[in-house]
């Protein structure tokens, strides 16, 4: 009696894949290794897909990064109650932005480097912007406003990121401080009264103080 012959393997498309499969795993590789080296090639490797079946989902690396901006903003930018007057509005709004994103510089150097956005981040914008156009503003100078405010936000989690990340690789002295260490006090007086809390008094969190103080510049009298 012959023996049933072993079912033939089927050649035919790759298992299918769902949006939510390829956002889960472009967050993993860009949580562990950043943003440059996420491809679709290794996108499709890791899924145990194909870059042609990602194609259905995303149409290229931009669109994909504009689907983890609003997955990351849909999960971390909750709107809170914000406060009714205005000015207090506007510096609630750009601490709730600066929280989320704090935590996920990667996504501020894709924001800052692209012409990307999260569309579900818009509302923030919008409670930044009209509340300076209630302070008096015209809408063209709160648009301006609000971009000082992002550039504000921006810069300083990329600046914090970065020192962290370099004083976790490296134990060493960095360049900056070996060059305030040998500071000419003649030259550089109030430098030179400051130098030994240099690196302390930059370290510290004073996002907010500088945010009220940029909000205040901002709504000054002209």
């Amino acid at each position: 009696m012959s023996q049933p012959s072993a079912p033939r393997k089927t050649l035919g498309r790759p298992p299918r894949i769902s949006r939510e499969e390829v956002v889960t795993t472009a967050r993993r590789i860009v949580d562990a290794e950043g943003v440059d080296r996420l491809t679709m090639r290794r996108l499709a490797t890791e899924i145990g897909s194909t870059p042609m079946a990602l194609y259905h989902h995303v149409r290229n690396k931009e669109e994909l990064l504009v689907l983890l901006l609003d997955d990351y903003a849909t999960r971390t930018l909750h709107r809170p109650e914000l406060p009714s007057q205005p000015r207090e509005r506007i510096v609630a709004a750009a601490a709730t932005i600066h929280e989320a994103l704090a935590g996920c510089p990667w996504i501020v150097e894709v924001l800052t480097a692209d012409d990307l956005m999260a569309t579900s981040a818009l509302w923030f914008v919008e409670q930044i912007v009209d509340g300076l156009v209630e302070c008096g503003l015209s809408p063209e100078r709160a648009v301006h406003g609000y971009r000082a405010i992002w550039y504000y936000t921006a810069g300083e989690i990329v600046v914090r990121a970065t020192a962290a990340r370099r004083r976790t690789d490296d134990d060493r002295p960095t360049y900056r401080e070996r060059v305030f260490a040998d500071l000419d006090p003649s030259e550089l007086p109030r430098l030179a009264q400051v130098a030994d809390r240099w690196s302390p008094l930059t370290a510290e969190d004073t996002y907010l103080d500088g945010l009220q103080a940029l909000v205040n510049g901002l709504l000054a009298p002209r």
